[in-house]
């Protein structure tokens, strides 16, 4: 299909814009961790924006393949709507975002304990256990402050999340280029 030049390495060119994303990853994870009221009004802007498109798209696809489907209409109102109002009351919506993100990990820990239940007394069960309680714990300070625990919350969880993914990516760059370097 696709024709690489003979010199042409794969694994270093990935390792190469791996690296340079997980850098980028790591600074901004940074900057979310310090600020984040600000990290947590930029993901709700992200969020918002996201929805809006989802939204646009499922009333265009409901108007082009079947213009009496009213769920496909419901569907499509509601991501705008809330689009819109998480993009002019940045506030709710982070608070929004909070309230999601509490139902999410509360999810992730009955999802954790489920797991390690039925896996018990077979070797893991624990790890299982310890995301379970990580997840039910995250979900409490979500609930206990909210809505405005939500504020600080949500920033520093993304920053902590693009840290740790571009310190993976960095890693994984590295790795790659130690596998490219053995062939």
């Amino acid at each position: 299909m696709w024709q690489y030049p003979k010199d042409f390495d794969l694994f270093d060119q990935i390792g190469k814009y791996a690296k340079t994303a997980g850098v980028i990853f790591m600074i901004l994870g940074l900057i979310g961790a310090l600020y984040p009221v600000y990290a947590s009004f930029a993901t709700v802007v992200f969020v918002a924006w996201l929805m809006l498109i989802a939204g646009m798209f499922a009333g265009y696809f409901t108007y082009m393949t079947d213009r009496s489907d009213w769920a496909g209409w419901l569907k499509s109102v509601i991501l705008i709507g809330v689009a819109l109002y998480m993009l002019f009351s940045p506030l709710g919506g982070v608070a929004t975002l909070g309230l999601l993100f509490s139902i999410y990990f509360f999810m992730d820990a009955f999802a954790g304990f489920t797991i390690a239940s039925s896996t018990y007394p077979n070797k893991g069960w624990g790890i299982w256990v310890f995301n379970a309680v990580l997840s039910l714990i995250i979900a409490i300070l979500f609930v206990i402050g909210w809505p405005f625990s939500s504020l600080y919350l949500i920033g520093l969880f993304v920053g902590f999340s693009l840290f740790f993914d571009g310190l993976a990516l960095l890693m994984g760059g590295k790795f790659l280029k130690d596998i490219s370097n053995v062939e």
